[in-house]
């Protein structure tokens, strides 16, 4: 084993390191981040036989280029469809490739997908921050966001044969959203939960790690918007006084005082990150054991899906 580094020559907004996530924290106020589409980096380390939560890169729609200065360590992409080229010669999306010494990394979106995540055949040296080298977005707290002119190492570097991995249906942006109403659906009216059902809702330029903002029917709280500020979690329909929906993801702060109309169920989000800015999704709520339902189907499914890479 060896080590090989990456001298990182161009970063679009929201490249960032990140690993399965900082655990436990919330109740300290720190959001546990980590990747946006969580199956991208778990299928992506998987297929290189690491761990599934260890750290990656995750690129945005702003891209990413990187040379690699010396040494040589094969990387997994994987999640949504972007354009990848090592020294001008383009790869598939979904793919596992070696990176070598005055090679050139290009990676820039493709047709469609928001996020993309980069897992390395080794070890990113980088300062963990309470135990994980996820990275708060706003703040930058964690691995850090990557930047032009600074360089990765990576340690105990690993060299697998070039292929092809398989895309599943699943990876693919998700327009239809389950979720649960609540928790504080009672300050909606009926008119309003038939709005978010009605839709559409297009997702707006307003987007990034902590969650986007949704343009469609004003869903306008009845009840008092002073209530007491409550644990949030990734996935919440939080509704303004004006009655602008924001879908909360990855950043999202631990605790607030908007009403939420509804939680989308966990599976549905990392297919909805995967859509882009003026594309529309569609809510349907459904019953909490519907939801449970759904999630042990498509973990089952998952399941199925990664015991092709042995794990």
């Amino acid at each position: 084993m060896a080590d090989a580094v990456l001298s990182i020559l161009r970063a679009g907004p929201h490249v960032t390191l990140q690993d399965g996530g900082r655990r436990g924290m919330m109740r300290f106020g720190v959001p546990a981040s980590g990747p946006m589409d969580r199956k991208a980096l778990i299928v992506a380390n998987t297929a290189l036989g690491n761990a599934p939560g260890a750290a990656g890169i995750e690129v945005s729609l702003g891209g990413l280029e990187a040379e690699c200065t010396s040494g040589a360590v094969t990387l997994a992409a994987a999640g949504g469809g972007f354009v990848i080229e090592v020294d001008g010669q383009r790869l598939g999306a979904w793919q596992i490739f070696t990176l070598r010494a005055g090679q050139r990394l290009v990676v820039r979106p493709g047709p469609w997908g928001s996020w993309m995540c980069l897992a390395v055949a080794g070890q990113i040296e980088r300062p963990e921050w309470l135990g994980s080298l996820s990275t708060h977005g706003p703040t930058g707290l964690g691995g850090g966001r990557l930047l032009a002119g600074e360089a990765l190492t990576i340690t105990q570097t690993r060299q697998l044969p070039d292929r092809a991995l398989p895309c599943p249906a699943s990876a693919r942006p998700r327009h239809l959203l389950h979720a649960v109403a609540g928790p504080q659906d009672r300050f909606f009216s009926p008119q309003a939960l038939a709005d978010l059902q009605a839709g559409p809702f297009r997702l707006t330029s307003a987007y990034d790690r902590m969650g986007v903002r949704l343009a469609g029917p004003p869903l306008v709280p009845t009840g008092a918007l002073s209530i007491p500020s409550e644990p949030i979690l990734r996935g919440s329909i939080q509704v303004s006084g004006d009655g602008v929906a924001t879908l909360l993801l990855a950043d999202h702060q631990t605790t607030g005082g908007y009403p939420k109309i509804a939680t989308v169920i966990d599976d549905d989000l990392d297919g909805f990150v995967q859509c882009r800015p003026n594309q529309s999704v569609r809510f349907q709520l459904i019953a909490p054991q519907t939801a449970v339902t759904i999630a042990r189907q498509r973990a089952a499914s998952f399941r199925r899906y990664l015991a092709q890479f042995g794990g």
